[in-house]
């Protein structure tokens, strides 16, 4: 038995555990995190008035979370056509998502979370060592109706997110 325990364990640790993630039909939680000019952003400032995309994701300028972004940049005008504000969350501090922003001209909103606290609160599972990449389609009341979870295909988070904002 303590064989079992020890087993299960080791696999959560190591793969995540994807039994405190919020679903669709959860509400999302309140937060504020600072964004990348380094203002604090607050999530009830936008609930009520637009849906969302908040998209987590591990490091910012590696090639996945790269390509992922630069997604989200190359059809952020049909988001925008739709009202939809995007959101992309990740450890990386302030400093580095400025940098990661202007590098890569991103005109959508990063946030700090350094502590992973909103990680967390969102039941963002972990892949062995690394932060997951989940994405969350939030209509404007801050219900979840929709949520894509994958972490090797950046760019189909956008195609997710398209097609599940037909539904609003």
């Amino acid at each position: 038995m303590k064989r079992l325990i020890s087993i299960t364990l080791l696999l959560m640790f190591l793969f995540g555990n994807a039994h405190s993630q919020l679903k669709v039909g959860d509400k999302i939680p309140s937060f504020q995190l600072k964004d990348q000019d380094g203002q604090l952003f607050d999530i009830n400032s936008v609930l009520g008035k637009q849906p969302l995309v908040i998209y987590f994701y591990p490091k910012d300028e590696t090639r996945g979370c790269t390509a992922e972004a630069c997604s989200f940049r190359d059809n952020y005008e049909q988001f925008t056509a739709k009202g939809v504000k995007v959101i992309g969350i990740s450890s990386d501090g302030v400093t580095s998502h400025k940098n990661f922003a202007t590098h890569h001209k991103l005109p959508f909103t990063l946030l700090s979370d350094t502590s992973n606290t909103v990680r967390k609160q969102f039941g963002v599972p972990r892949k062995m060592f690394i932060p997951g990449r989940v994405t969350y389609i939030v209509n404007k009341e801050g219900v979840i109706i929709h949520t894509f979870n994958n972490l090797m295909d950046g760019e189909k988070h956008v195609a997710e997110a398209l097609t599940a904002l037909e539904k609003l």
